[in-house]
């Protein structure tokens, strides 16, 4: 099991570098991408473009208004953007390396959504729904009809 996103890992963090395009915007990891999907809003996307860092675009999206849909379309979100991050070749054979080991975000920040919260207080308790998007991505790209 990798249960850690860091170090060796890094790569399967959203905070990772990896350029995408995101409804014809180029951010600098998925993380920038996700928060900009979180508006509607073109000039706000460009802005958040430009932050420096994902864990400055991070605290930069606590402080946004959603998009009125957003609960009902962040999880198809965050699959088509991590996705994406995965068909660059080197992110590919990056995750392709890690075999068929299960895949957890650990985490001691209370993020019971994306990962597993590992503190005494939350005891193991998360829905990793990265985990999971990284799993499918995984067995997707293992699947030698998927390049064809």
């Amino acid at each position: 099991m990798i249960d850690k996103f860091v170090e060796e890992y890094r790569f399967l963090s959203n905070f990772a570098t990896a350029y995408i395009e995101y409804e014809g915007i180029v951010y600098k990891s998925v993380e920038h991408a996700y928060v900009a999907a979180k508006t509607i809003s073109q000039a706000m996307r460009v802005e958040i473009s430009a932050v420096p860092t994902a864990g400055q675009v991070k605290r930069f999206g606590k402080l946004l208004e959603l998009r009125p849909d957003w609960e009902e379309v962040k999880l198809g979100i965050m699959e088509e953007l991590v996705r994406k991050k995965f068909l660059i070749p080197d992110y590919t054979e990056k995750l392709l390396a890690t075999g068929n080991q299960e895949l957890v975000e650990s985490n001691t920040w209370h993020d019971k959504i994306w990962g597993v919260c590992v503190c005494s207080d939350c005891d193991g308790k998360g829905e990793n729904n990265l985990g999971k998007i990284l799993m499918k991505i995984r067995t997707e790209l293992q699947n030698p009809s998927f390049f064809s």
